[in-house]
């Protein structure tokens, strides 16, 4: 069993998010069977584009002013939820999805999915 704690994940400014690939490809413990990390949305990462991928679990660590919209096309996100600590979210494979915040705001989450089958 390896063990760690998330301030030992490093931390890695992708477009909108910093993230912390703590399970998987590239991480801090390797698998090919999971990937598991952090990610957290706030202005010092700048504006998250929407995306699409594999199915995905994601829950809500902490969120201020934070949401997530979501919807068949990336330009069309018709779907809104606000967030908080707590939360659990189901993302269905190839579903457009972004997390926005107001100013100020931010989203951090704890993210898992497995490879596409």
């Amino acid at each position: 069993m390896k063990f760690f704690y998330r301030n030992e994940v490093t931390k890695t400014k992708l477009p909108g998010r910093f993230i912390q690939r703590a399970i998987g490809k590239d991480a801090l413990s390797p698998s090919q069977a999971m990937t598991v990390g952090f990610a957290r949305y706030n202005a010092d990462a700048g504006p998250m584009e929407p995306h699409k991928h594999a199915e995905e679990s994601i829950y809500i660590l902490d969120a201020q002013d934070g949401w997530a919209e979501f919807g068949p096309e990336k330009e069309k996100l018709p779907n809104k939820v606000m967030l908080t600590g707590g939360m659990l979210l189901h993302v269905p494979e190839n579903e457009w999805h972004v997390f926005r915040y107001a100013e100020g705001g931010f989203v951090d989450i704890l993210f898992v999915y497995a490879p596409a089958i």
